[in-house]
């Protein structure tokens, strides 16, 4: 439900209805914009009478949200959420590039990736510590010393660091990280969401590999429901019949979420296709199709990486790339 308060609404009288709405055992969240005030209800607000929340003057228009994420709805949150990660902000007109190596695998490794990627224009610095992998014989990651090394690799360059989480059990370990990453396979694991609900920092949350957007907006509301807003959605292809690429990138899925949350969207050209060439192609379609972002795999070796080197492109194609990239966009915004 949600309610949309009259211009000029009071603090107090919202204070005044925020203590109303309490006696109904439901989650109230404000939102200011420059004219309107809404509030959000979230929980079973089948008992909240429409009349008595009506009877407050104050109180403009009141709707109820169909869709089961409530937190996550554009209808409860109409202006597009900005995630700020230690002044580089994402979401609200706000486009990052996300790079660096699928996995960390030496300081001397991630802290060359994290110099060229930063030189080439990359925001923030991505690198694998654990790696869930299909096969237990696969190389799994260096775990905390993997952590250990992002975090040198963002002393030299300055560059917020992004890594995946597998386990709550190691969240101790990414105190210092400035962006937790969930992974497909983890999209719904509900009890490690729940955690992340608890956090202060932001969730960058990847669509399963064969998830609806629906359960996908639901899995960042289990994180929103515990109080972390802050969310940025990842498309990263989805597994399908097509064998052709390693998944299939689904770009409507931009578009949808754009009208659904208020959430940024963010897309991984590396991991829907596994295949280098298709990744800078698909980078430009990304951001044609309206991404706050994009996360690219690079390395300055892709022929011996121990994970995904046949999808990192080399440190001079990501330049290349994010030539491209940068230009793409100066149209788009002279455009529009």
């Amino acid at each position: 439900m949600v309610l949309i308060l009259k211009d000029g609404t009071s603090d107090s009288n919202i204070m005044e209805l925020v203590e109303y709405l309490d006696a109904y055992n439901v989650s109230v969240s404000v939102t200011k914009g420059e004219h309107t005030t809404i509030l959000c209800l979230v929980g079973d607000t089948s008992s909240v009478s429409q009349e008595s929340v009506q009877s407050f003057s104050f109180v403009e228009d009141i709707r109820r949200i169909q869709e089961p994420y409530k937190a996550a709805n554009k209808k409860s949150h109409p202006e597009p959420t900005v995630v700020d990660i230690n002044g580089v902000k994402i979401g609200g007109g706000n486009f990052q590039v996300i790079a660096g190596p699928c996995s960390v695998e030496s300081e001397e490794q991630i802290i060359e990736v994290a110099k060229a990627v930063k030189a080439s224009g990359a925001t923030l610095m991505r690198g694998g510590a654990f790696k869930p992998r299909t096969s237990p014989y696969a190389f799994q990651g260096l775990r905390a010393e993997g952590i250990e090394l992002l975090l040198e690799a963002k002393k030299e360059t300055g560059m917020p660091i992004v890594t995946e989480i597998m386990s709550a059990a190691h969240l101790p370990l990414f105190d210092h990280v400035d962006v937790i990453q969930v992974g497909a396979r983890n999209m719904q694991n509900f009890e490690l969401l729940k955690v992340l609900g608890k956090q202060d920092k932001p969730i960058l949350l990847k669509r399963g590999l064969a998830n609806t957007i629906e359960e996908w907006l639901m899995s960042a509301e289990y994180i929103m429901s515990g109080g972390n807003k802050n969310i940025i959605l990842c498309e990263r292809g989805i597994r399908s019949f097509e064998t052709a690429t390693r998944n299939t990138l689904d770009l409507s899925a931009v578009t949808v979420l754009k009208e659904k949350t208020h959430l940024p969207v963010i897309v991984d050209p590396s991991h829907a296709t596994g295949i280098v060439q298709y990744v800078e192609p698909l980078s430009l379609a990304a951001i044609a199709a309206g991404a706050d972002g994009l996360i690219i795999e690079v390395h300055n070796n892709p022929q011996k990486a121990l994970c995904d080197g046949p999808q990192s492109l080399t440190p001079e194609q990501f330049d290349n790339t994010m030539k491209k990239i940068k230009k793409l966009r100066r149209f788009m915004e002279t455009e529009i």
